[in-house]
């Protein structure tokens, strides 16, 4: 009994959860390649599934989408979340799951803050700061 104590500790996906994702990543991103979607804020964008995180059970799935290019992403996420039930019955088709998961589109953000770290990093005080951690490696 002691042994299976340490199993829930990690807070991380499992394999399982993990294998289902992009499972469920490359069949929507074929879905939305190919299907014509009528809905109007979704006219004429190329829209990037950038992660899948299915719940444990795997009858939940946060999709995260953002546009290829410019585009509002809530909007874009507002739009998925619309044509969900539609999705989620061709995804049906696509996987071979016991449960075909509810689909929950989220705007992906992370583009947004590597792009902030990135400006951040860049700025001449903290160039300084960093040179000073490290007196050893000189960059130019």
């Amino acid at each position: 009994m002691a042994r299976h104590q340490h199993r829930n500790e990690t807070k991380g996906p499992s394999q399982r959860q993990l294998r289902a994702g992009e499972l469920i990543r490359h069949a929507l991103v074929d879905i939305l390649a190919r299907e014509e979607l009528r809905d109007p804020d979704l006219d004429g964008v190329l829209i990037s599934v950038t992660e899948v995180r299915p719940s444990p059970d795997l009858r939940q799935a946060k999709v995260y989408v953002a546009p290829l290019g410019q585009g509002d992403q809530v909007r874009l996420a507002a739009a998925l979340n619309r044509a969900a039930s539609y999705l989620r019955g061709k995804l049906g088709r696509e996987i071979d799951m016991k449960f075909t998961p509810q689909l929950n589109f989220h705007p992906d953000n992370s583009f947004d803050t590597a792009s902030h770290v990135d400006e951040l990093l860049s700025r001449p005080q903290v160039k300084q700061d960093l040179k000073h951690d490290h007196p050893g490696d000189e960059e130019e």
